[in-house]
Order: C-alpha cells, then sequence, then structure tokens
C-alpha cells in the first residue's frame, strides 16, 4: 500500500522513497481516524445486522429469529427504531481513528523495512509478511473494541428472545459492561476472544493488502503517475470483500466467543477449537458463512472509502502538507 505523503509513485515504486519523505505519522494517524469515521457511520446498520445474524443459533424446531438479512434489518427497526441501528457505534467511532490508523501506518512501516532495495519491487510473499504483521499490531484496538461493540449490537435480539421465554434482561451500556469486566476480570476481561481476533485481522490482512496494492496498480494513473479516485475506491471494494469473505469463518467463532449476554438456548463456548466443533456439530459447515454477504457489503465500502482518503492524503491537505 502506498504512502499518504506522495500521490506521484505506485505501490512498489513507493518503496523506493527514503523513510523519512515516505513516512508522515501525524497524516496517516490523521487520514485513517477521518476514513475509520466516515465508513463506520456509513456501514454501520449492516454491521449490527451481520453481528445478529452470525449468533443466532437454530432452535430445536428449525424457527430462527432472522430469516435473511433483510428480515433482520426490518425487525431491528421495527422494534428498536432508527438509532437502535447505531448500538455500539459509539465504541466504534471512539476507537476507530487508532484502530484505522495503527493498520494503515503499520502496513506501509513494514512494506518499507521488507523492501528488497531502492527500485525494486516487493514481492507477493513480503507483501503478505507486512500485511499479517500489520494485522497483528491492531488487535491490541480491535479486541476491545469488537468486544464492546458486539454486546451493544446483540443486546436487542439477547433482550427479544429473553422476553418471549419470559425472562428480563437488564439494559447495558458500553461504559457499565467496561467497569463489570475490569472489576471481574482486570485489564484481560476486555480481551475475550483476543485468538480469534488475531486469526481474523492477520488473516484478513494477509489477504487484502497485497490484493489491493497489485489491484490499484493495475488501474489508469494520471499523468504525475497517481492513481485515480475511483481505482482506489474499487481495488478496496474488490480486496476487501474478497478477504472478507475468506476470513468470514474466524469472523463468526470471534462473534461468538465475544458475546457475553446469551440469549436462552445459546450455546457456550470453551475457546476457538471448542467453538468451532460445536458449531459443526449443532449446525453444519455453513452456520461458518453466516453473515457473509452482510460481511461483504459492510467490508466493500468500509476499505473502499479508507483506501480512498488515505491515498488522496485528505489530512496533508488539511495540515497544508500538499
Amino acid at each position: 500500500m502506498a504512502s499518504t505523503g506522495s500521490l506521484r509513485k505506485t505501490s512498489n515504486e513507493l518503496l523506493a522513497t527514503p523513510l523519512g519523505n515516505q513516512v508522515k505519522l501525524l497524516p496517516k494517524v490523521i487520514n485513517g481516524g477521518i476514513a475509520g469515521i466516515i465508513g463506520v457511520s456509513v456501514v454501520f446498520p449492516l454491521d449490527l445486522v451481520k453481528t445478529r445474524l452470525q449468533n443466532q443459533v437454530v432452535g430445536p424446531n428449525g424457527e430462527k429469529m432472522y430469516k435473511s438479512m433483510f428480515d433482520c434489518f426490518k425487525k431491528t427497526y421495527r422494534a428498536e427504531g432508527y438509532f437502535g441501528m447505531y448500538k455500539g457505534s459509539g465504541v466504534n467511532i471512539l476507537l476507530i481513528t487508532p484502530e484505522k490508523a495503527i493498520k494503515l501506518t503499520a502496513n506501509d512501516l513494514f512494506r518499507h523495512k521488507l523492501s528488497p532495495g531502492p527500485g525494486l519491487p516487493l514481492p507477493l510473499e513480503r507483501e503478505m509478511l507486512a500485511g499479517g504483521s500489520a494485522g497483528a499490531c491492531q488487535i491490541v484496538i480491535t479486541t476491545p473494541m469488537e468486544l464492546l461493540k458486539i454486546q451493544m449490537q446483540d443486546a436487542g435480539r439477547v433482550a427479544a428472545a429473553a422476553k418471549a421465554s419470559g425472562q428480563e434482561v437488564p439494559k447495558i451500556s458500553a461504559w457499565s459492561l467496561t467497569r463489570d469486566l475490569f472489576k471481574q476480570r482486570g485489564i484481560l476481561g476486555l480481551y475475550q476472544g483476543t485468538g480469534a481476533t488475531a486469526l481474523r485481522d492477520v488473516t484478513f490482512s494477509v489477504i487484502y493488502f497485497p490484493l489491493f496494492a497489485r489491484l490499484n496498480d493495475l488501474g489508469p494513473k494520471r499523468e504525475d503517475g497517481s492513481s485515480v479516485f475511483w481505482c482506489s475506491f474499487l481495488s478496496g471494494c474488490v480486496a476487501g470483500s474478497a478477504a472478507a469473505l475468506s476470513v468470514n469463518p474466524f469472523d463468526v467463532v470471534k462473534t461468538r466467543l465475544q458475546a457475553i449476554k446469551k440469549a436462552p438456548g445459546d450455546p457456550t463456548y470453551n475457546g476457538v477449537l471448542d467453538c468451532i466443533k460445536k458449531t459443526l456439530q449443532l449446525e453444519g459447515p455453513t452456520a461458518f458463512f453466516k453473515g457473509g454477504a452482510c460481511r461483504m457489503i459492510v467490508i466493500a465500502p468500509l476499505f473502499g472509502i479508507a483506501q480512498t482518503v488515505y491515498y488522496l492524503g485528505v489530512a496533508e491537505y488539511l495540515m497544508g502538507l500538499k
């Protein structure tokens, strides 16, 4: 992936630039934050639907709370209103800036460090290593962000299931949940599901970053050699969708492991392997692709927007660096 500091070179050509010229940390952080906030605001309702579809388990008589993505969206909107579709968005918007900044900046840094030399293209295996390393760096932020977000997103499904069985579920907030987890387990309480998060994020980045760089370099360029707007956007959408579908099984496992409040009848899991085993036994292999289409629709614009903002260097314009 190219540096935000220059649009005059392709992704691989940027590796030949001096580190001092290539890496400008503050603009990268700002670009990552802008991209993340815009992307999350646009796609969050779909992300909420994805979480609820992944967490729902088919009942003993084959009944489902949600029959499809559209059915989930309709029932959620009817029961909880417009703002109900944005439950958990506050946590996501708050933490998406450091998460995106770490991911995009780390990938640039690792690509530079793994460069075989000035002017030489980065081999595929090194691109994959750079992307995977960037994915590993982000989990320090991603894990607690996803944990808190999932509780808020899934609260409506859990409350509806509990009400149907004659139970009451107290309302929760991100702050009360954080406080309770910290009291019970310390800082480690916020890192439930770290293994599954690492599996998803590292694998996603191994696929996404090399694919994006190659797609973006294939597209047309301006006279100064920079990528055109629509090419960066489409490259981010295609690469994000492909990577999202590939890692959806890991995302299902992560979502289920991080769901602290369970609906009546939902199974409990003791780690990644136990979750995989029980899911296979109870629902079959297709369960690992629950919410897959929804996740692709979420990730495509999210990363398309992120890469476009990053490539356009919005922060550089705002800071007067361009």
